[in-house]
């Protein structure tokens, strides 16, 4: 009997990789659970009291698929956004969507553009459908939203990726940048605009939604100051014709029952997500203060994460950041880092609640000591 298989040339080209190594995958090859889970920004202040009651309410109906054509909470978001229904697509996360738009937009051989060290995830996509990723990379620690531009002008890319605020780096441009990178997108071209961490950035950090425009693409998501990474929901903004191709390929009983219920209590619970945020802006100050009474610096964030520098101008900086990673998670607490020079000088902390946080300090400065014997 023949072990061929049928994988198309795309799919039998490709390395067998993933995007992200879990912290579950790395506490099954350590035999030990992590002491504080803060790799994955997720929410460490759980989700709205309203939506996890909605939640637990529905859970005798989960029997029962979700509504294919999330309706109810498609007419939410319209209304909290100013758009219509139909500008909207609603998917299991902006990870699926970008999924689907890549699908929508590219071929095998199609130069798709985004920024070195970026989301690794759309690049993921991006290989999957066998285009040709052309990165820029990063200037000051921010995406280089001219380069760009310019680089998908140069080879005539029908697709960008631009993320504001950022991951991994969690920097962020104003909004008035962000419309004139809009503004200068080519008629016939599609600008990505991933903002999964917009709620926790100052204002203005995202420009007003304008769905008249068919050259951009806005991403959201219930995952991060909503606190529902697992329930695995976000959604897209955009033109008609945009949510149109969205619709003719995505999988529409995808977003589970309970993620729909949820997501839309969630929304209606403003204070909860003030809140949220309140407590991120506390972590956030309090990882710099503790960079800085380490003799480090850290990175300033629009996100629920910092990125701290710990190449201290050590040429072998990323070796470093990577040893630390390695000793954190020895000692019980999961962290990442960015995968490529300069921002691997950096390692990535998402904030925790003030116990993982004195967890977090009290461990990475008797590993830094370590380090340094």
């Amino acid at each position: 009997m023949s072990n061929n298989i049928p994988f198309t040339e795309v799919v039998a080209e490709l390395p067998a990789t993933t995007p992200f190594a879990g912290p579950e995958a790395i506490e099954r090859e350590t035999g030990r659970a992590f002491s504080a889970r803060l790799g994955a920004n997720e929410s460490a202040f759980g989700l709205s009291p309203k939506a996890l009651q909605a939640m637990q309410a529905a859970v005798e109906t989960v029997n029962r698929y979700g509504d294919p054509e999330n309706h109810d909470l498609r007419a939410a978001l319209a209304e909290v956004h100013g758009v219509t229904m139909d500008e909207i697509c609603i998917a299991c996360g902006i990870d699926e969507l970008l999924g689907f738009v890549i699908k929508m937009t590219v071929q095998p051989g199609t130069p798709v553009v985004t920024s070195l060290g970026a989301y690794p995830t759309f690049n993921y996509h991006v290989a999957g459908v066998g285009g040709r990723l052309e990165a820029v990379p990063y200037r000051d620690d921010h995406e280089d939203p001219e380069a760009l531009l310019d680089k998908a002008a140069e080879v005539a890319a029908p697709l960008m990726f631009f993320a504001n605020p950022d991951n991994p780096m969690g920097t962020w441009h104003p909004a008035e940048r962000v419309q004139q990178v809009i503004d200068r997108v080519p008629d016939g071209r599609l600008l990505i605009l991933d903002e999964a961490y917009v709620e926790f950035a100052p204002e203005p950090t995202g420009p007003p939604i304008d769905t008249s425009n068919p050259r951009v693409i806005r991403m959201r998501t219930f995952s991060k100051a909503h606190g529902m990474a697992g329930a695995r929901i976000g959604y897209a903004i955009g033109h008609k014709r945009l949510i149109q191709g969205l619709n003719k390929i995505r999988l529409h009983f995808g977003v589970n029952r309970l993620a729909q219920i949820g997501a839309l209590a969630s929304l209606q619970d403003t204070g909860h997500i003030a809140r949220v945020v309140g407590a991120v802006a506390e972590g956030r100050q309090a990882y710099c203060d503790l960079a800085t009474r380490l003799g480090l610096a850290a990175v300033p964030s629009a996100t629920n994460f910092v990125s701290i520098d710990v190449g201290q101008g050590n040429v072998a900086a990323g070796d470093r950041a990577r040893a630390l990673v390695r000793n954190l998670a020895d000692r019980g607490v999961f962290v990442r880092m960015p995968g490529v020079p300069p921002l691997d000088r950096c390692i990535r902390v998402s904030v925790g609640t003030p116990e993982e946080r004195r967890i977090f300090a009290r461990v990475f400065e008797r590993a830094l000591a370590t380090l340094a014997d």
